[in-house]
């Protein structure tokens, strides 16, 4: 990686890109810190000091944005379920579906378009809610309706704003720019972990033997979540393919031998987005309606408390464990769901039989088809246990005395971007170096 990136850094091209990258990454993380119109900052930080459940989850994806109340506060949640939203949608609309599979570079921006206008109306419901959820907390200078309209205008902008930026880095710089964005929120918790990890050794003012036995168990632990997660994201199983000899043409083709590559985590991260939306979004629906249901019984609270025990340990370990249960059983059913979504059998099957392609062993057709799908609900489960246990190890951390921000959906994002970003790197460079050979 070092290297990928020494090599990228003395290619003006690419350097170029990765510059203009870093600027746009600056100019989000300083609209971090300019506060909405209309709030009363000494209030926000009483009201903001600990961000717990819903709030602490969109605080880390923010970067710190929600708890400062700046123009970014919503991130880019609202792109992020506008495009689960399209992606679904996509699957039961004909005329979305033909956009997606043969509309081409045309299609790609309708589907472009149809979600950025999505985005802007839950990007104006959410704000809506935000400004309710936190009207009688007293962060705002006063209550009436040009406020409410500045607030709402505010956060709107912002989202609007996060989704140009990424618009910029995807075509302009290096990456895919929205995840570059969830990237950088994310690692901007790093010294916060940092200084954590720097207290557990460095008790009262004196050195802890146990405080750095257990600083070393949270490396040690990390380096080895982050190992396994880049295993099973670069992991494939490679079904061999076999063409036998056809004409095309006036040209007879030569036998072929290929295989189809079937990655451990086909689904990627989005089965715990999905996972991890269904389970907060109760909790988003009530908070909106009733700012003080935390601190109010019955049947909204019960409901509240375990919607947000997947962010949160101040709920009680009953809540957590059926939460965890529940959140285990989603993430596995969407892996399911996403996988073959993505990936259909019967259609690889068909398309190696029009090709005149065989899998070596097994007769084309039908059982072709039955035997790619034994083999990707077998992939599946395995990368839906995975998913399902990187997401629920940190919840079980949060009943330690560790206080370490972390969470699963949030490696498997930081380690995802991160590969991704890599291996376009190399591509860009790739690309330089064969412009470089065909102009000598």
């Amino acid at each position: 990686m070092f290297k990928t990136l020494k090599n990228a850094l003395k290619t003006p091209d690419v350097r170029k890109r990765l510059l203009y990258t870093l600027l746009l990454v600056v100019v989000f993380r300083l609209g971090c810190f300019i506060t909405v119109p209309g709030v009363d900052s000494i209030a926000l930080n009483e009201a903001m000091g600990n961000t717990q459940g819903i709030a602490g989850l969109i605080d880390m994806i923010s970067g710190g944005a929600f708890s400062r109340f700046s123009l970014f506060a919503m991130s880019i949640s609202p792109y992020i379920t506008a495009s689960i939203v399209i992606q679904l949608l996509a699957m039961i609309i004909p005329s979305l579906e033909r956009l997606t599979k043969e509309g081409g570079e045309e299609g790609r921006q309708k589907i472009n378009r149809y979600t950025k206008i999505l985005t802007i109306i839950l990007a104006l419901v959410e704000s809506i809610g935000i400004y309710f959820a936190y009207k009688s907390s007293g962060i705002y200078v006063d209550d009436t309706f040009l406020t409410g309209a500045l607030v709402v205008v505010g956060l709107v902008a912002g989202t609007s704003i996060l989704m140009w930026l990424g618009d910029q880095i995807t075509n302009k710089g290096v990456g895919n720019g929205i995840s570059l964005l969830i990237f950088v929120g994310i690692i901007s918790g790093l010294p916060t972990g940092v200084v954590t990890i720097w207290q557990l050794i460095v008790q009262n003012g004196a050195f802890s033997t146990t405080g750095l036995l257990t600083a070393l168990a949270i490396i040690i632990g990390a380096i080895i979540l982050v190992a396994g997660v880049v295993f099973v994201q670069q992991a494939e199983r490679r079904i061999p393919v076999q063409y036998s000899k056809r004409v095309v043409g006036r040209k007879m083709v030569g036998a072929q031998n290929t295989h189809i590559p079937l990655k451990l985590a086909m689904a990627g991260v989005m089965p715990v987005i999905f996972a991890s939306s269904f389970m907060t979004f109760p909790a988003m629906i009530i908070q909106i309606f009733v700012p003080d249901i935390a601190s109010q019984t019955g049947f909204l609270a019960g409901l509240y408390n375990f919607s947000i025990a997947t962010s949160t340990s101040n709920v009680g370990i009953g809540y957590s464990i059926a939460n965890a249960i529940v959140y285990l059983l989603l993430i596995l059913g969407f892996t399911y769901f996403y996988t073959y979504a993505t990936f259909n059998p019967a259609e690889v099957s068909n398309n190696i039989k029009r090709n005149g392609g065989f899998i070596p062993g097994i007769r084309a057709g039908k059982p072709t088809t039955e035997y790619l799908s034994s083999i990707i609900s077998k992939l599946t489960l395995f990368g839906g246990l995975f998913l399902a246990i990187i997401a629920i190890i940190p919840m079980l951390l949060r009943f330690t005395n560790l206080n370490i921000a972390f969470g699963g959906t949030s490696i498997l994002i930081v380690v995802g971007v991160a590969l991704e970003t890599v291996q376009q790197l190399e591509s860009l460079l790739a690309m330089r170096h064969y412009k470089g050979f065909l102009e000598k």
